[in-house]
């Protein structure tokens, strides 16, 4: 299909930020104008927080297409692609409404991007004991390779290691990026609140399609309560394919011990001060004994 861009458009492809993430007022005033022309879905989730089975259902509700936003998966952080949301706004690529599932902080230069293309992002507020659980599983169920490295290197030995290693290694390696990525959309979402929609593991479960409509009002994709019940039903019978997570409140409470759950603790609540959101991040529950 061929693809037509204005003079502003082109140029804006190979526009470079300022180091800080920044852009000239001019040109954000130009970015401002071209987010607002087609609204698209930002789910800007942690790993193991639902996010696949959201995006899916979205994409049922808005006849919409997953698009990857960043220069590529299997990076520590993911950093969205100006010329991917310039060829969406501006030409017309993709035609459905676009639909994205990143694994990104709210970092300053990330914030920037935001703000200056008028995106909506949603995140998930989920037990980090429990995703990292279903994290571990991820890795247990196939082979470990780059493309498994979300946000953190997984070692070539990675299967031969105990149970015990396996679960130190998630909680001292994986478990910071759960505390920064926390803490980052915790002040942004407390600065702008109208901006970021934050969302609760225990309300997905007890109603999908609540939470999915909530999620398309924010990104301005308003659906009926109908719509949203279907499209998660289509969801669902997809599970098997996407390779959805059991979903289980408090397995990682439980499977992790007490040492491991000291150390994320101290992780969220000491060094990313996160106290507020505790009754989400690590909900009280019976640890086992530190071995």
């Amino acid at each position: 299909m061929a693809v037509s861009f204005d003079a502003d458009a082109a140029n804006a492809i190979f526009t470079l930020p300022r180091p800080d993430g920044s852009f000239d007022p001019d040109f954000t005033a130009y970015l401002n104008g071209l987010g607002r022309r087609r609204p698209s879905v930002l789910f800007a989730f942690a790993p193991k927080c639902a996010g696949t089975f959201l995006r899916t259902a979205a994409i049922h509700a808005v006849d919409g297409q997953l698009t990857r936003i960043v220069h590529a998966q299997g990076g520590r952080d993911g950093t969205p692609y100006l010329p991917t949301y310039i060829l969406y706004l501006a030409g017309g690529v993709p035609q459905a409404t676009l639909v994205a599932h990143v694994h990104m902080q709210a970092f300053a230069a990330n914030r920037r991007f935001i703000e200056a293309l008028d995106l909506k992002p949603v995140i998930m507020l989920r037990s980090v004991p429990d995703m990292l659980l279903s994290y571990l599983d991820m890795l247990d169920g196939g082979p470990v390779t780059p493309e498994h490295w979300l946000n953190g290197y997984i070692p070539p030995d990675f299967s031969r290691m105990d149970d015990a290693a396996k679960s130190d290694f998630v909680v001292e390696m994986l478990g910071p990026w759960y505390a920064s990525y926390y803490a980052t959309w915790s002040d942004y979402a407390a600065e702008a609140p109208e901006r970021v929609c934050v969302l609760r593991y225990a309300d997905f479960k007890s109603d999908p399609a609540a939470v999915l409509h909530t999620a398309l009002k924010h990104s301005g994709l308003e659906r009926t309560p109908q719509e949203c019940r279907e499209a998660v039903d289509l969801a669902w019978e997809e599970r098997t394919a996407l390779r959805f997570s059991k979903g289980e409140q408090g397995r990682g409470t439980a499977h992790f011990n007490a040492a491991q759950l000291a150390r994320l603790e101290s992780l969220l609540f000491r060094h990313c001060h996160l106290a507020p959101l505790r009754d989400e991040l690590m909900p009280a529950s019976t640890p086992r004994a530190a071995s």
